[in-house]
Protein backbone atom coordinates (compact mmCIF):
# COMPACT_ATOMS: atom_id res chain seq x y z
CA UNK A 1 0.00 0.00 0.00
CA UNK A 2 1.60 3.46 -0.96
CA UNK A 3 1.31 6.02 1.61
CA UNK A 4 1.30 9.33 0.63
CA UNK A 5 3.71 11.65 2.19
CA UNK A 6 2.71 14.57 3.81
CA UNK A 7 3.96 18.17 3.23
CA UNK A 8 5.93 19.62 5.88
CA UNK A 9 5.16 22.84 7.65
CA UNK A 10 7.57 25.05 6.81
CA UNK A 11 6.72 25.05 2.85
CA UNK A 12 3.74 26.28 1.54
CA UNK A 13 1.74 24.32 -1.29
CA UNK A 14 2.27 26.23 -4.84
CA UNK A 15 -1.34 26.51 -6.34
CA UNK A 16 -1.97 25.17 -9.47
CA UNK A 17 -1.14 27.20 -12.66
CA UNK A 18 -4.44 28.43 -14.40
CA UNK A 19 -3.71 28.00 -18.54
CA UNK A 20 -3.62 31.35 -19.81
CA UNK A 21 -4.89 31.76 -23.88
CA UNK A 22 -1.32 32.64 -24.53
CA UNK A 23 -0.84 30.57 -27.99
CA UNK A 24 -3.91 32.18 -29.28
CA UNK A 25 -2.99 35.69 -28.27
CA UNK A 26 0.27 34.73 -30.28
CA UNK A 27 -1.20 33.40 -33.40
CA UNK A 28 -3.37 36.94 -33.23
CA UNK A 29 -0.73 39.01 -32.69
CA UNK A 30 1.31 37.45 -35.56
CA UNK A 31 -1.77 37.53 -38.07
CA UNK A 32 -1.76 41.13 -36.85
CA UNK A 33 1.70 41.44 -38.16
CA UNK A 34 1.51 39.64 -41.42
CA UNK A 35 -1.48 41.56 -42.53
CA UNK A 36 0.46 45.03 -41.32
CA UNK A 37 3.30 43.89 -43.46
CA UNK A 38 1.14 42.97 -46.20
CA UNK A 39 -0.12 46.28 -46.48
CA UNK A 40 3.24 47.93 -46.14
CA UNK A 41 4.26 45.71 -49.15
CA UNK A 42 0.93 46.81 -50.95
CA UNK A 43 1.80 50.84 -50.20
CA UNK A 44 4.95 50.40 -51.55
CA UNK A 45 4.38 48.40 -54.59
CA UNK A 46 1.85 51.18 -55.48
CA UNK A 47 4.49 53.69 -55.33
CA UNK A 48 6.49 51.87 -57.65
CA UNK A 49 3.24 51.52 -59.89
CA UNK A 50 3.03 55.30 -59.46
CA UNK A 51 6.42 55.51 -61.39
CA UNK A 52 5.62 52.79 -63.90
CA UNK A 53 1.74 53.98 -64.29
CA UNK A 54 2.60 55.79 -67.71
CA UNK A 55 3.74 52.53 -69.66
CA UNK A 56 0.85 50.51 -68.18
CA UNK A 57 -1.39 53.13 -69.49
CA UNK A 58 -0.06 53.27 -72.91
CA UNK A 59 -0.29 49.25 -72.96
CA UNK A 60 -3.86 48.84 -71.74
CA UNK A 61 -4.18 51.38 -74.24
CA UNK A 62 -2.93 49.78 -77.01
CA UNK A 63 -6.43 47.32 -77.83
CA UNK A 64 -8.42 50.94 -78.70
CA UNK A 65 -5.70 52.73 -80.42
CA UNK A 66 -3.45 54.04 -77.44
CA UNK A 67 -3.53 57.25 -75.51
CA UNK A 68 -4.89 58.87 -78.64
CA UNK A 69 -8.40 56.55 -78.15
CA UNK A 70 -8.96 57.77 -74.90
CA UNK A 71 -11.16 61.01 -74.50
CA UNK A 72 -11.15 62.56 -71.19
CA UNK A 73 -14.70 64.60 -69.93
CA UNK A 74 -13.96 65.45 -66.61
CA UNK A 75 -11.47 67.20 -65.10
CA UNK A 76 -10.43 64.60 -62.68
CA UNK A 77 -10.93 61.69 -64.49
CA UNK A 78 -7.81 61.05 -65.90
CA UNK A 79 -6.23 61.25 -62.21
CA UNK A 80 -8.89 58.62 -61.27
CA UNK A 81 -7.76 56.08 -63.98
CA UNK A 82 -4.04 56.84 -63.20
CA UNK A 83 -4.36 55.73 -59.86
CA UNK A 84 -6.24 52.71 -60.39
CA UNK A 85 -3.87 51.53 -62.66
CA UNK A 86 -1.02 52.36 -59.98
CA UNK A 87 -3.57 50.33 -57.95
CA UNK A 88 -3.60 47.29 -59.87
CA UNK A 89 0.58 47.49 -60.99
CA UNK A 90 1.13 47.51 -57.25
CA UNK A 91 -1.07 44.92 -56.05
CA UNK A 92 0.54 42.75 -58.82
CA UNK A 93 3.90 43.79 -57.42
CA UNK A 94 3.20 43.31 -53.87
CA UNK A 95 1.01 39.53 -54.46
CA UNK A 96 4.00 37.26 -53.84
CA UNK A 97 4.84 38.33 -50.78
CA UNK A 98 1.31 39.26 -49.38
CA UNK A 99 0.61 35.04 -50.90
CA UNK A 100 3.83 34.08 -48.60
CA UNK A 101 2.53 35.87 -45.50
CA UNK A 102 -0.50 34.10 -45.79
CA UNK A 103 1.26 30.57 -46.25
CA UNK A 104 4.34 31.61 -43.55
CA UNK A 105 1.31 32.24 -41.18
CA UNK A 106 0.27 28.74 -41.60
CA UNK A 107 3.45 27.16 -42.06
CA UNK A 108 4.51 26.30 -38.35
CA UNK A 109 1.11 24.15 -38.04
CA UNK A 110 2.24 21.93 -40.90
CA UNK A 111 4.82 18.40 -41.12
CA UNK A 112 7.94 18.70 -43.27
CA UNK A 113 6.34 17.25 -46.06
CA UNK A 114 3.23 19.66 -45.99
CA UNK A 115 6.20 22.60 -45.71
CA UNK A 116 8.04 21.63 -48.54
CA UNK A 117 4.83 21.83 -50.85
CA UNK A 118 3.63 25.44 -49.00
CA UNK A 119 7.04 26.62 -50.52
CA UNK A 120 5.97 25.45 -54.22
CA UNK A 121 2.52 27.69 -53.74
CA UNK A 122 4.29 31.20 -53.76
CA UNK A 123 5.63 30.80 -57.49
CA UNK A 124 2.38 28.82 -58.67
CA UNK A 125 -0.16 31.29 -57.13
CA UNK A 126 1.78 34.25 -58.95
CA UNK A 127 2.12 33.11 -62.14
CA UNK A 128 -1.36 31.38 -61.82
CA UNK A 129 -2.24 35.53 -60.98
CA UNK A 130 -0.43 36.52 -64.11
CA UNK A 131 -1.84 34.19 -66.37
CA UNK A 132 -4.98 34.98 -65.63
CA UNK A 133 -4.14 39.00 -66.57
CA UNK A 134 -2.43 38.13 -69.54
CA UNK A 135 -5.34 35.99 -70.92
CA UNK A 136 -7.41 38.96 -70.20
CA UNK A 137 -4.97 40.86 -72.34
CA UNK A 138 -4.24 38.94 -74.98
CA UNK A 139 -6.99 36.47 -75.30
CA UNK A 140 -10.11 38.09 -74.44
CA UNK A 141 -9.14 42.05 -74.85
CA UNK A 142 -8.84 41.75 -78.54
CA UNK A 143 -12.51 39.93 -79.09
CA UNK A 144 -14.63 41.90 -76.58
CA UNK A 145 -13.05 45.41 -77.32
CA UNK A 146 -13.79 45.38 -80.98
CA UNK A 147 -17.30 44.00 -80.12
CA UNK A 148 -18.48 46.65 -77.71
CA UNK A 149 -16.67 49.47 -79.26
CA UNK A 150 -19.01 48.62 -83.04
CA UNK A 151 -21.83 47.31 -81.61
CA UNK A 152 -24.83 48.09 -83.58
CA UNK A 153 -22.87 49.91 -85.90
CA UNK A 154 -22.28 52.89 -83.03
CA UNK A 155 -18.69 54.33 -83.05
CA UNK A 156 -17.54 54.58 -79.27
CA UNK A 157 -14.99 57.33 -78.10
CA UNK A 158 -13.68 55.49 -75.16
CA UNK A 159 -13.27 57.55 -71.40
CA UNK A 160 -10.14 57.04 -69.88
CA UNK A 161 -12.13 56.48 -66.27
CA UNK A 162 -14.45 53.65 -67.70
CA UNK A 163 -12.27 51.83 -70.06
CA UNK A 164 -9.20 51.43 -67.74
CA UNK A 165 -11.59 50.81 -64.27
CA UNK A 166 -13.05 48.54 -66.81
CA UNK A 167 -9.32 46.65 -68.34
CA UNK A 168 -8.25 46.69 -64.77
CA UNK A 169 -11.27 44.91 -63.15
CA UNK A 170 -11.27 42.37 -65.78
CA UNK A 171 -7.58 41.44 -65.09
CA UNK A 172 -7.97 41.47 -61.62
CA UNK A 173 -10.95 39.33 -61.31
CA UNK A 174 -9.54 36.58 -63.69
CA UNK A 175 -6.59 36.74 -62.33
CA UNK A 176 -7.98 36.01 -59.24
CA UNK A 177 -10.59 33.35 -60.54
CA UNK A 178 -7.28 31.63 -62.19
CA UNK A 179 -6.17 30.76 -58.12
CA UNK A 180 -8.88 28.41 -57.99
CA UNK A 181 -6.43 25.18 -58.29
CA UNK A 182 -4.29 26.35 -55.40
CA UNK A 183 -7.42 27.38 -53.31
CA UNK A 184 -9.06 23.75 -53.86
CA UNK A 185 -5.18 22.04 -52.92
CA UNK A 186 -5.36 23.77 -49.35
CA UNK A 187 -9.46 22.66 -48.92
CA UNK A 188 -8.49 19.52 -49.67
CA UNK A 189 -5.08 19.61 -47.92
CA UNK A 190 -7.18 20.78 -45.02
CA UNK A 191 -10.12 17.76 -45.65
CA UNK A 192 -12.17 20.29 -46.35
CA UNK A 193 -13.25 18.79 -50.06
CA UNK A 194 -12.22 15.86 -51.91
CA UNK A 195 -11.99 15.13 -55.52
CA UNK A 196 -14.53 12.52 -55.27
CA UNK A 197 -17.24 15.45 -54.04
CA UNK A 198 -15.44 17.65 -56.92
CA UNK A 199 -16.49 15.10 -59.29
CA UNK A 200 -19.76 14.11 -58.09
CA UNK A 201 -20.56 17.49 -58.29
CA UNK A 202 -19.46 19.03 -61.56
CA UNK A 203 -23.00 20.45 -62.76
CA UNK A 204 -23.15 22.76 -59.90
CA UNK A 205 -19.47 23.45 -60.85
CA UNK A 206 -20.28 24.24 -64.37
CA UNK A 207 -23.35 26.24 -63.21
CA UNK A 208 -21.04 28.51 -60.94
CA UNK A 209 -18.19 28.95 -64.02
CA UNK A 210 -21.01 30.15 -66.09
CA UNK A 211 -22.32 32.73 -63.77
CA UNK A 212 -19.21 33.65 -62.94
CA UNK A 213 -18.59 34.04 -66.39
CA UNK A 214 -21.22 35.91 -66.67
CA UNK A 215 -20.64 38.31 -64.07
CA UNK A 216 -17.26 38.79 -65.37
CA UNK A 217 -17.50 39.14 -69.11
CA UNK A 218 -18.53 42.48 -69.79
CA UNK A 219 -20.83 41.69 -73.01
CA UNK A 220 -23.95 38.99 -72.90
CA UNK A 221 -22.68 37.44 -75.62
CA UNK A 222 -22.06 33.39 -75.79
CA UNK A 223 -18.64 34.31 -77.55
CA UNK A 224 -17.03 36.39 -74.91
CA UNK A 225 -18.55 34.57 -71.68
CA UNK A 226 -17.41 30.99 -73.51
CA UNK A 227 -13.73 32.38 -73.94
CA UNK A 228 -14.04 32.66 -69.90
CA UNK A 229 -15.74 29.69 -69.12
CA UNK A 230 -13.53 27.36 -71.16
CA UNK A 231 -10.11 28.07 -68.79
CA UNK A 232 -12.14 28.28 -65.97
CA UNK A 233 -13.50 24.25 -66.59
CA UNK A 234 -9.87 23.41 -67.28
CA UNK A 235 -8.89 24.91 -64.24
CA UNK A 236 -11.66 22.90 -62.55
CA UNK A 237 -10.11 19.76 -63.88
CA UNK A 238 -7.06 20.87 -62.82
CA UNK A 239 -8.19 21.20 -59.08
CA UNK A 240 -9.82 18.27 -59.27
CA UNK A 241 -6.39 16.40 -59.99
CA UNK A 242 -4.89 18.33 -57.53
CA UNK A 243 -7.28 17.53 -54.81
CA UNK A 244 -6.56 13.33 -55.56
CA UNK A 245 -3.34 14.25 -54.91
CA UNK A 246 -3.76 16.10 -51.51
Amino acid sequence: MRIPRLQSPGKAVKPRKVDQPRPLLEHLEELRQRLLRSLVALGIGTGVGLLIADRVIDVLAAPVGGRAGLVSVDVTESIAAYMRVALLSGFTLAFPYIVYQILAFIYVGLLPHERRVVLLLVPLATLLFVGGAAFTYFVMMPVAIPFLTTFAGIRTQPRPSTYLTFVVSLMFWLGLSFEMPLVTFALAKARLITARQLLRGWRFAVLAIAVLAAAITPTVDPVNMSIVMLPLLGLYLLSVLLAALA
